[in-house]
């Protein structure tokens, strides 16, 4: 998470639900502060570090395997929302998590500068709550989890602000800092990243809606998404340098909703190597975000379940830890050309965003018959079938694309 031009932290208390060795309630309480913070030194048989989307759909593969799995995070699990909490419902509904969703969508409704466009989606979309997600993932794995902030790594020791942890199966699910790999890391805002900032006044709303216009970001969009309660109304600007809580705040006034409770983080727009010294990385740490849309979410889940599968296989014996980080770096590479081509996308937008070439584009997309074919495309990039399979992934054929 990055601080986000004034971020507040609304979300500073521990989700109810979830598991701790994770097949009881979790406690009612935020995270290990002060002299809570004891020290935590031991070896596990697998050490996932990040305890969100990509962290948990790892956790959720390795149940029943038998192995030591232990699960560290800053926060505790569901205590630190980070996105708008939205992904298509067929991968909720596929992954058990039904009893997140806060509302659903099937229509999409996108405003430019000049007109508004209703298009009806041919899969649905739906809002849901962040912290029971989380306590729902949870509770489909079997690991411990405890808080700790994790500093880096040297080969499979990972050291943290209360003490080393070593292991010999290492998954970084921290996010885009990347926190475990020992190459450079460029950081914002020279990094190829977008930054969003939201706000999440306590109203409703019906309609999913986006906005293409220069009046909000120059090289970016806008978004409104109700939640049953909650409107979650926000700015994205594909410019990591351009500041985007003054916009923010214009639109939540256009919509005559509070500015309130904020939220923010950096989104990465380029996907990464998803292995680095046998240590494997999911979601935004490996850039497995997708551009353009900036949904990062269904692609946490789908590269945390192709994970989780390859590091069972090597529980049960079934492969070597060796195999499986070049199965798993193999099944993120094929995907490699799907996002640079969002990524070309992406560019286009943000220097047509408010001239006659995007109105045209979206002019010739307004044809139902093209939606359809489109959106079915982006739903299979990282298709809901997915988390109904059992075992290792299909290891499709690196393409490539100049």
């Amino acid at each position: 998470m990055g601080d986000i031009d004034a971020y507040e932290d609304s979300q500073a208390t521990a989700i109810p639900g979830a598991r701790r060795i994770i097949d009881h309630p979790m406690p009612r309480r935020a995270t290990k502060r002060g002299d809570e913070r004891t020290p935590l030194d031991r070896d596990c048989d697998v050490l996932i570090c990040g305890a969100s989307f990509a962290g948990l759909s790892v956790a959720r593969e390795l149940a029943g395997g038998g192995a030591d799995v232990l699960v560290i995070d800053r926060y505790e699990i569901g205590e630190r929302q980070t996105s708008a909490c939205a992904a298509p419902t067929e991968w909720l509904d596929n992954l058990g998590l039904r009893d997140s969703i806060r509302q659903t969508f099937d229509k999409l409704v996108i405003h430019t500068h000049k007109r508004t466009y209703r298009w009806r989606l041919p899969w649905t979309f739906s809002t849901f709550d962040y912290r029971t997600l989380c306590a729902l993932l949870a509770a489909q794995g079997e690991f411990e989890f405890e808080t700790a902030k994790v500093d880096g790594r040297t080969g499979t020791t990972v050291h943290t602000d209360r003490g080393e942890l070593k292991a010999p199966l290492i998954v970084d699910a921290l996010g885009w800092r990347r926190v475990l790999s020992n190459s450079a890391n460029i950081q914002p805002p020279e990094a190829r990243l977008s930054r969003g900032l939201e706000v999440h006044p306590h109203t409703g709303g019906d309609e999913l809606e986006i906005w293409i216009d220069p009046k909000y970001t120059p090289a970016g969009y806008s978004w409104s998404f109700p939640a049953a309660g909650e409107l979650r109304v926000g700015v994205g600007s594909f410019r990591p340098r351009d500041h985007v809580k003054e916009p923010t705040v214009r639109l939540a006034g256009d919509l005559n909703v509070d500015a309130v409770n904020y939220q923010g983080n950096w989104i990465p727009h380029e996907i990464r190597g998803a292995s680095e010294d046998g240590v494997l990385f999911v979601g935004d740490s490996a850039g497995h975000c997708l551009p353009t849309t900036a949904e990062g979410i269904r692609t946490a889940f789908y590269f945390g379940l192709a994970a989780g599968r390859e590091l069972r296989a090597v529980v049960d014996g079934r492969q070597s830890h060796r195999e499986a980080v070049e199965h798993y770096a193999r099944f993120s590479d094929a995907h490699a050309w799907k996002f640079r081509w969002m990524l070309r996308v992406q560019h286009l937008v943000g220097y047509a965003t408010g001239t006659p070439v995007l109105g045209g584009a979206l002019r010739l997309m307004d044809n139902q018959r093209f939606i359809d074919w489109a959106f079915g495309h982006y739903l299979q990039i990282a298709p809901p079938k997915f988390a109904l399979a059992p075992g290792a992934p299909e290891r499709p054929t690196v393409l490539t694309t100049s």
